[in-house]
């Protein structure tokens, strides 16, 4: 979440301490650095999208976001999945896909509708 004017409101600056009126200044200092995300975890990114696509084939294209219920019954499937892992099973029996990227699926999911005040 961005800060607003309101409490909390870090006024914007340039990382390098540039004029914000000079060429090349760029007002990011403390800013969402999403390529953190992207560039630091592509491998897990990727598995996470594979389940995503083989849910959307199997269902429809973002379907889950309409699951009555939705936040207790990802936080569910994603303890299933963290608890076969536990148990020893690498891969589900139903996908071939990572446990652990079904779990990570499933945080994400119940986070989105979390956030998005769907629970």
């Amino acid at each position: 979440m961005q800060p607003t004017h309101k409490q909390g409101y870090t006024a914007e600056s340039d990382p390098h301490g540039t004029d914000p009126h000079s060429p090349g200044a760029k007002l990011d200092h403390g800013k969402n650095r999403l390529g953190l995300v992207l560039n630091g975890f592509p491998l897990a990114l990727m598995a996470v999208g594979e389940v995503g696509t083989y849910g959307a084939n199997k269902y429809t294209d973002n379907g889950w976001k309409q699951v009555p219920d939705g936040i207790n019954r990802y936080t569910d499937a994603m303890y299933r999945h963290l608890f076969a892992e536990a148990a020893g099973q690498l891969t589900d029996s139903d996908t071939e896909l990572l446990h652990a990227a079904h779990a990570a699926w499933n945080a994400l999911a119940r986070l989105n509708l979390m956030l998005e005040g769907k629970g």
